[in-house]
C-alpha cells in the first residue's frame, strides 16, 4: 500500500467554475482534481483519490507515479571534475560574460533541462558552426555544431564541400 500524503498535494482556494471552493491537486498525476467547501475536505478527498488511483492502477497492472523527492533531501553542492582545456575554455567564456564559472555551469545546466525559460537563453553564449560537407556521390550535409573544438570523425564517408 501507498503512503498517499508523501505525494505533492497543492490545496488552494478560488473560484472554480463559478463557485468557491478549495481545489486539491496532485503534481504526480495530474488529472487528480478534488473540490470541497474546506481545507480539511479536501486534503481528505484528494488523499482518498490518491489511494484508490493507486488501487485501480495496480488492478491494471501499471505502474503508479512515484512522489517527487525533496529538494531538501539534496545540498546543492556538486563536485566535478573537467579535463583541463574544457576548464580553461569555460572559464575564459566565464570572464567574457563577466559572470563566475559557478553561475555559467549554473545557467548552462538549468538551460539544457528548460528551468530557466522565462529568462534570455543561455544558448546565445554558444557561438553556432555550420560545416557543409560534400558526399562522394554530390549529397550535400550541413551540419550545425555548438561546440567549435569538435572534429568529424570517419572523415572517409566526407569530403569538404568547399
Amino acid at each position: 500500500m501507498i503512503d498517499a500524503s508523501t505525494y505533492s498535494i497543492e490545496i488552494r482556494k478560488g473560484n472554480f467554475e463559478g463557485e468557491l471552493c478549495f481545489q486539491a491537486r496532485v503534481k504526480e498525476i495530474p488529472y487528480l482534481e478534488e473540490y470541497a467547501d474546506t481545507y480539511e475536505e479536501a486534503y481528505a478527498l484528494v488523499i482518498d483519490s490518491i489511494e484508490q488511483t493507486a488501487m485501480e492502477m495496480a488492478a491494471m497492472n501499471k505502474a503508479m507515479p512515484a512522489p517527487i523527492e525533496s529538494v531538501e533531501d539534496y545540498s546543492g553542492r556538486v563536485t566535478l571534475r573537467l579535463p583541463k582545456t574544457l576548464h580553461a575554455y569555460l572559464s575564459k567564456h566565464a570572464d567574457r560574460e563577466e559572470v563566475s564559472l559557478n553561475q555559467l555551469l549554473v545557467t548552462a545546466l538549468a538551460d539544457f533541462r528548460g528551468f530557466d525559460a522565462a529568462h534570455i537563453s543561455s544558448r546565445d553564449w554558444y557561438m553556432p558552426d555550420v560545416a557543409v560537407y560534400g558526399s562522394p556521390k554530390g549529397h550535400v550535409e550541413r551540419k550545425i555544431s555548438k561546440h567549435t573544438n569538435l572534429k568529424v570523425v570517419g572523415a572517409q564517408h566526407y569530403v569538404s564541400a568547399a
